[in-house]
């Protein structure tokens, strides 16, 4: 049995999608159904579902207000997994830890390996970092942290959708052109998740931290014109600024490249390309946008 935690979220829904296809039998949890800050309703749900692996979805993602609500954020991004993993230590049980790329500096000029020195420059960065740290802790044979970044999906509000909508109504868009990343499909992360997952429970996938981004990279800037590419329009509409026209509460990485090495370990290849990607999604994305 597969527990999945923060089950309504736009991740936790395309896990529960492929568990689905490939037959795997699974209990989704959403918050309403599991607060993971809560370590007497973590060992109750142990108990009732005894899972043999739990993917947390569960998190605060809301970068900019972990500024003012660090606390809050800790509560979920830190103790959430603490509990997890305090529960799984005592069933056996292995745990899928998602993180993020904002656990690094975002200063580098290669991309980052897993075992990369850390160093976030944000609250959210610094709550995931002690998720991470708790579930490797107090799983060093069963936790797997799994970073991700630029996740965008069919299930819930993202980047790729605002843009779809913003082609629309603007005539022109000004988009950051000096923040490098790799925008990552939800389904190819949750892919790699239950790969990753089955890896551990045959023995032939190592625990540790895996990088789950997607391969290349881009600037927003430029993953906006591929969006506009995707939708037939001229992508010359989307026009190159700088992270100083768009103050925000948060830091943002300037460098969010990450390797991907560690995945040869457990025998699992890395994520698709990022324009590849993108392309296989967009059908999906631009039916759920507009309907």
């Amino acid at each position: 049995m597969w527990l999945v935690t923060g089950a309504g979220g736009m991740l936790g829904r395309d896990v529960l999608a492929r568990l689905e296809r490939d037959g795997v039998p699974f209990v989704a949890l959403e918050r309403k159904a599991l607060d993971v800050t809560d370590p007497a309703a973590v060992a109750a749900a142990f108990a009732e579902h005894r899972p043999a692996v739990v993917v947390n979805c569960a998190a605060w993602t809301a970068v900019d207000d972990a500024e003012s609500r660090e606390d809050e954020a800790a509560a979920i991004n830190g103790e959430g997994p603490r509990n997890l993993a305090a529960a799984c230590a005592e069933t056996g049980a292995v745990l899928l830890q998602v993180s993020t790329d904002y656990v690094f500096p975002g200063d580098a000029d290669t991309p980052y390996a897993e075992d990369a020195p850390t160093g976030p420059r944000s609250a959210y960065g610094r709550t995931k970092l002690a998720g991470e740290r708790a579930v490797l802790d107090a799983l060093p044979e069963t936790g797997y942290v799994v970073r991700t970044a630029w996740l965008y999906g069919a299930g819930g509000g993202n980047f790729v959708r605002t843009m779809i909508r913003l082609e629309g109504v603007k005539d022109t868009l000004d988009v950051v052109d000096d923040q490098r990343g790799q925008p990552t499909w939800t389904v190819d992360l949750a892919d790699r998740l239950v790969r990753l997952g089955r890896g551990a429970l045959a023995g032939t996938a190592p625990a540790g931290v895996y990088h789950g981004t997607s391969g290349g990279a881009v600037t927003w800037c430029g993953f906006t014109r591929a969006i506009f590419e995707e939708l037939g329009e001229d992508p010359e509409r989307v026009r190159p600024t700088t992270s100083a026209a768009f103050v925000r509460p948060a830091p943002r990485p300037a460098y969010s490249v990450l390797a991907h090495d560690r995945w040869a370990a457990a025998g699992i290849a890395p994520i698709q390309d990022w324009r590849a990607a993108l392309t296989q999604a967009f059908p999906g994305l631009l039916a759920a946008e507009r309907g």
